[in-house]
């Protein structure tokens, strides 16, 4: 068979792109060495946040945000530093895709069948100031129907198009070469993998029973990052966020193995803003894991209190929700790999939501009458599971309980019942007047001037060693693995350049290979939302710059 274009990764990035192409009558091969039920890739296992700009849902909120504003905060949070080389074409997808977020991009996906829940998210509130990190106004859209339901009309079009022979799809297929003639890449050969049944997302056998090759004008490169290969992660940590943790939770199946990176390097591809990454730091552990040492992550609101390792309070802007990687910094600067959170029963019920499509059943199955259930007392069912059931969770009546319970569950005794009880106290003290000294009280205060927030999201002021309030609960909280922020340059084509900044003849790469655009959308920092935003736009884009060099 004679194809076109070849792309490797069925994730959301190569779903789009081969739509794209195959839209324009272009033949396609889909490679991918997952089985068939994975296609979708970690898409599919995501909250399903987007950014947008000036949408209608925030103009229905109230919300007043502009182009200008974004790229403001975009810049802010990136701090592009390396404009003459590495950040040079990152910069320059980043003001493409802040374009795109605020102009076509809901409309494209509303075509395509994509809604949108009505109260728009606050991620990243930053903490600093105006010129600094973090959305300055809520932007953090969720799919009606999470992950699944964005992948959804991808998937349906490939699927389609196999049907009429426009798309072959070979699952269990590992590109281990990128063939080359003349400078110019003209295929891929590799192994085939063992047949699997396993459930999506489970790890899959790397057993080869066959080889293969097969040749193109193009070869697309969409395989994804590095957050579930441990030890690439570790070996890209940078000096700025501390020592690399010991101990990780994955916050993504084992076949974000970062494979395509080093194979599309041997094949000339430069690899640039390698030190760049994204984790979470309020993993807890899945107590019904579906891959291995699968972590959630908590989606907190900013009420919660922040102690390390040792009981110290983290300082500002280390808050619940704020500013992610300068929290990361500031644990693995204390020398230990875990944090703590404690809250009330009140916090609880209000302000946590689990990251992933599977731990919001009701967004993900669009059930109007579970969503409404959130309003009712007690914690959202999942929350309330992993309170039952999770390792990292301990309950208690009173403060001297919990912190036992604590230093119980870590073995370590680390936490001094004195000290937590007198940072405690102090905070709620600042509780009495409606002015206060502290900021976290002052962002709590002021987030409930969202009305967003005030619905679901952030829970009334309130004293925390008030039984009234209880029970406490706290929350040992792990580093959570998740994207790659740096990756494959390309221009604004997604042709992936070599070392002298040309690009190479029949290469191209999208999504997280290509740091989401240029190889470092992103600078140092995300908005967040903009992860499968960055597989949607550098999908299209590659997908409709191939077919357009194809015509």
């Amino acid at each position: 068979m004679k194809y076109d274009v070849i792309v490797v990764g069925a994730g959301l990035a190569g779903l789009v792109a081969t739509v794209e192409m195959a839209d324009a009558g272009k033949k396609v091969l889909l490679l991918d060495q997952e089985p068939e039920n994975y296609l979708g890739g970690q898409a599919w296992w995501s909250f399903g946040g987007l950014f947008l700009v000036d949408s209608p849902e925030q103009r229905r909120l109230g919300i007043k945000d502009s182009r200008e504003l974004a790229w403001q905060d975009w810049l802010g949070t990136a701090g592009f530093d390396r404009e003459d080389d590495q950040d040079y074409w990152g910069k320059k997808w980043a003001e493409a895709y802040v374009d795109f977020a605020a102009g076509e991009k809901r409309s494209w996906l509303h075509k395509m069948g994509v809604r949108f829940f009505p109260v728009v998210g606050w991620a990243e509130r930053g903490g600093h100031l105006a010129t600094g990190h973090g959305n300055s106004v809520p932007r953090f859209h969720i799919v009606w129907g999470t992950g699944p339901a964005l992948v959804a009309p991808f998937e349906r079009k490939v699927r389609e198009y196999m049907k009429s022979g426009s798309v072959h799809y070979f699952p269990r297929h590992q590109v281990d070469h990128l063939l080359k003639e003349n400078g110019a890449v003209v295929g891929v050969a590799g192994s085939v993998l063992i047949p699997s049944t396993t459930e999506r997302g489970e790890d899959t056998e790397r057993e080869i029973i066959d080889y293969f090759e097969y040749r193109a004008q193009v070869v697309l490169v969409a395989s994804g990052g590095i957050g579930g290969n441990h030890d690439l992660v570790r070996k890209n940590w940078p000096e700025r966020l501390g020592s690399p943790p010991k101990h990780m939770l994955s916050g993504v199946p084992a076949h974000v193995d970062g494979r395509m990176l080093a194979i599309t390097e041997e094949a000339g591809g430069r690899i640039v803003n390698r030190d760049r990454m994204w984790h979470y730091t309020e993993g807890i552990k899945n107590w019904n894991p579906i891959w291995s040492n699968h972590g959630i992550r908590i989606l907190p609101g900013p009420s919660s209190i922040w102690l390390d390792a040792k009981g110290k309070r983290f300082p500002i802007p280390n808050l619940p929700g704020f500013d992610t990687l300068s929290t990361l910094e500031a644990i693995q600067k204390t020398g230990y790999d875990y944090s703590w959170f404690i809250l009330t029963e009140k916090i609880i019920e209000k302000e946590f939501a689990l990251s992933g499509s599977e731990q919001n059943p009701d967004l993900t199955d669009k059930s109007i009458r579970k969503v409404l259930a959130r309003a009712l007392p007690g914690a959202p069912e999942p929350v309330q599971a992993f309170m039952d059931k999770g390792e990292d969770f301990i309950i208690a009546n009173n403060l001297q309980d919990l912190v036992a319970g604590m230093n119980r569950l870590t073995g370590e005794n680390l936490l001094n019942y004195k000290e937590i009880e007198y940072q405690m106290k102090a905070r709620d003290r600042e509780m009495d007047n409606k002015f206060t000294k502290d900021l976290q009280v002052t962002a709590i205060r002021g987030h409930r001037n969202y009305f967003g927030d005030k619905l679901i999201r952030v829970a009334p002021p309130h004293k925390i060693l008030d039984p009234k309030n209880g029970p406490l609960i706290a929350v040992r909280l792990h580093i959570l693995s998740r994207k790659t922020l740096g990756g494959l340059q390309t221009d604004l084509s997604g042709r992936v350049l070599d070392s002298s900044g040309q690009a190479i003849p029949g290469l191209y790469a999208a999504g997280e290979v290509s740091g989401f655009g240029g190889g470092g959308v992103h600078g140092y920092r995300a908005l967040e939302g903009t992860f499968l935003g960055g597989c949607l736009f550098t999908g299209r884009t590659a997908g409709r710059a191939i077919a357009a060099e194809l015509n």
